[in-house]
Parts: C-alpha cells; sequence; structure tokens
C-alpha cells in the first residue's frame, strides 16, 4: 500500500484543494434568504416602497396639505399641472398625500414595532432566564394585560394622554410587546441550560451579562421572524385607529386615514380609495413574503 507524504508539496495542493470553508450560522441565513425569489422580490419592493415613501414627497411639484383651487372638485390624472394621480375632493395631490401617508404608517411600524422589541425582549429574556417568582410575577402582568382588548386598551391611551404622533406609536407598541415576551421566554428556558451557558457562569460571568451576551444573540433570529410579522399588524392597527379618527390629526395623513377618506368618496372619485388601500396591500403583502423567507432561511432544521 503506498503512504503519501503529507510533507510533500503534492499533498500540500491535495490538503488546500480538498479543505471546504465553513460558513457561520448568519452566513448561511443569507445565502438561503437570498435563493427565495419571493423574499427578495419583496425586500426589494420594500426597499423601493421606502425610498418613494420619505423622499418621493419632497421631489413632486405639489406638497401633501397643498390644496389646487383650480381642481377643488377631484380631477384625474392631469400631466400638465403635476397631479400624476389626480386630487383628491379638496383638491390635494393624491399622490403626494400616498407617499406621505406612506412615510407616517412605515415610521409608527418601526418605532411601535422598536418598543415591542425592546420590552419583549427585555421582558421575555429575563423571565425566562431567572425563573421562579420572577418569571411568575411578570408571566402573569402578561396574561392580564393579555385579557384586556388590545385595540381598547390604545383608545383609552389616546383618549386619557390626547392625540399625538409619538403618543401613538407608544400606546402601540406597549400592547404589541406580549406576544414578543412570550416567544422570547419560551426560548431563552431552552437555552438556559445549554452547556456554554453554564460555561459562562463558570467564567464568573454575571446574570445581566448571560442574558445580553449568550441569550439574546441565540434568540435574534426567531425575533428578526416575528418583527417583519409586527410590522403589519401594526401598520394594520394604526390604519385601523385613523379609520375611527383616533390616529394622526390634519393636516398630516396616513393610508389608514386616507382609505377612510376614500370610503366616502368611493363612487365619485374611486381613486382617493384604490391607490392608498393599493399601497398598504403591497407593503403588507411585501412583509410577509419577507418574513416567511427569513422563518426559512433562519430554521435550523433545514440547515
Amino acid at each position: 500500500m503506498t503512504s503519501v507524504n503529507l510533507a510533500s508539496p503534492h499533498a500540500d495542493a491535495l490538503t488546500d484543494a480538498g479543505a471546504i470553508e465553513g460558513r457561520s450560522l448568519w452566513q448561511d441565513a443569507w445565502r438561503r434568504l437570498f435563493a427565495n425569489k419571493a423574499a427578495v422580490t419583496s425586500l426589494v419592493i420594500l426597499a423601493v416602497m421606502a425610498v418613494l415613501c420619505f423622499l418621493g414627497p419632497t421631489l413632486l411639484p405639489w406638497s401633501y396639505d397643498a390644496i389646487d383651487w383650480d381642481h377643488v372638485e377631484g380631477i384625474g390624472p392631469d400631466m400638465e399641472s403635476g397631479h400624476y394621480l389626480g386630487t383628491d375632493s379638496v383638491g390635494r395631490d393624491l399622490l403626494a398625500r400616498t407617499l406621505f401617508g406612506g412615510r407616517i404608517s412605515m415610521t409608527v411600524g418601526l418605532l411601535a414595532t422598536s418598543v415591542a422589541l425592546l420590552i419583549g425582549v427585555t421582558v421575555g429574556a429575563v423571565a425566562g432566564y431567572l425563573g421562579g417568582t420572577v418569571d411568575q410575577l411578570l408571566m402573569r402582568f402578561v396574561d392580564l394585560m393579555y385579557s384586556v382588548p388590545l385595540t381598547f386598551f390604545v383608545i383609552i391611551l389616546m383618549v386619557l394622554f390626547g392625540r399625538n404622533f409619538a403618543l401613538m406609536f407608544i400606546a402601540i407598541g406597549f400592547v404589541e410587546w406580549l406576544t414578543m415576551a412570550r416567544i422570547v421566554r419560551g426560548q431563552t428556558l431552552s437555552l438556559r441550560n445549554k452547556e456554554f451557558i453554564d460555561a459562562a457562569r463558570a467564567g464568573g460571568a454575571g446574570t445581566s451579562s448571560i442574558i445580553l451576551r449568550h441569550i439574546v444573540p441565540n434568540v435574534l433570529g426567531v425575533v428578526a421572524v416575528y418583527v417583519t410579522l409586527t410590522i403589519p399588524q401594526v401598520i394594520i392597527l394604526e390604519s385601523f385607529l385613523s379609520f375611527l379618527g383616533l390616529g394622526v390629526q390634519e393636516p398630516m395623513t396616513s393610508w389608514g386615514m386616507l382609505i377612510n377618506e376614500g370610503a366616502a368618496e368611493m363612487e365619485t372619485n374611486p381613486r382617493t380609495l384604490l391607490v392608498p388601500a393599493l399601497s398598504m396591500t403591497v407593503t403588507l403583502f411585501c412583509l410577509n413574503f419577507l418574513g416567511d423567507g427569513l422563518r426559512d432561511a433562519l430554521d435550523p432544521k433545514d440547515r
């Protein structure tokens, strides 16, 4: 049997050729995500929508709150006057208002989800890791909050403290953290007795260090998926509140307020309903497709 001299150049070449570069979990997740055509397409559409909503209103000839007194009856698309999608019954540019409304709805969705993310991850990680009395108290508080209708709770906060933009995303975020806390708690319970957590304890790491450096990074995959599913829920809730007249105040607008206004003009000027409704529908579909793609990419059973 012929032996191979591992010290020879030929053996080194064979060793280098046979070496396989490893990939981390996140690298593998990115590869799987970008292999998902629906998720990638949704990500591109969301990026385009975000750019249009945040930069578009500043590039259009008409502001979202400017009234064209020559077209107060509501006209169709008119390139000459700069109303590319027409105007509403008050004479305001429909495209500018739709893009500005998308900016408000997306901002509320992102900020409210950030509030829910901060509270939910903190409560869930602390409850799951510490367990015992702390876990019981925090989870019973979550159960108590679940017993209150979330929409009713948000309406009460808005009525008590007034309607303003900052309070809206704080109030919505304060009621959307409950499910996230339960998800993070469940993941933390499955992690706190793992070997790497025991090694961190043996190395002298404190409770806060273990939670921040070991627990939270290992639940970010599940949290990232839930975030993409929470943003549509927040946008829908904000739209519902605006539809009821409890959302943003004039002259500001949002997709929910535009849909409310368009519903009243549906027979005479259906564009005022279809344009914001279609914009919100596309955004929500893309967020859900992106969430499905992230879930599949981060699922270790599919690796």
